[in-house]
Formats: structure tokens, sequence, C-alpha cells
């Protein structure tokens, strides 16, 4: 299992714009084989910063995500959204049955 934490810094005047475009990456992207769940979390603690917490089955799903129409359609028009470069952490797990 991959898991992935994209922390987004968005400036304050494209933050709607950002969240238009994120509803579609999320929707399209939540369709994808591989896919375990890929959620879009507003932080309580600092203002216009999001993190994309992504469960992916391995790999080769991450791969193919970024490679697909909707993950770079997104990736294109970022920089208009972003005010910091994107702080990327990728983690490999499993799932704890209790």
């Amino acid at each position: 299992m991959i898991i992935i934490h994209a922390h987004l810094q968005v400036r304050p005047d494209q933050e709607q714009a950002f969240l238009e475009e994120a509803k579609s990456l999320l929707s399209a992207t939540r369709a994808e084989k591989g896919n375990i769940s890929y959620d879009l979390m507003k932080s309580t603690e600092q203002d216009h910063l999001y993190t994309m917490v992504e469960v992916w089955e391995d790999v080769e799903a991450t791969n193919i995500h970024n490679s697909s129409k909707h993950f770079t359609s997104f990736t294109q028009k970022s920089p208009t959204f972003m005010a910091a470069p994107m702080d990327l952490k990728v983690f490999s797990g499993q799932s704890v049955q209790l």
C-alpha cells in the first residue's frame, strides 16, 4: 500500500479556482483502478493550506495516476494556484486488522 500526503499552500486569491479544479481531480481519481481513497483536507491551523491524502494499492497504481489526463491537467494548472512548492510525503505501509 502506498500512502501520499501532498501539502498544498494555495494563494488566497486563487482558492476558489483551486477548489473547482480539485473537485474534478478528486472525482476522476476516485474512479481509478488501484485507488483506495483520495481526499482533500483543509487545515484548521493554517489558512489556505490543504493536504491531499491518497491511498493506493501499489506503486504501479500511482504511476498510472501520475500519467492520467486529469492529473496532468491539474498539475499544469497548479502553478497559478500555488503560493509555495508542494510538500510531498510518500509512505509504504499495510493495513492493520484489529
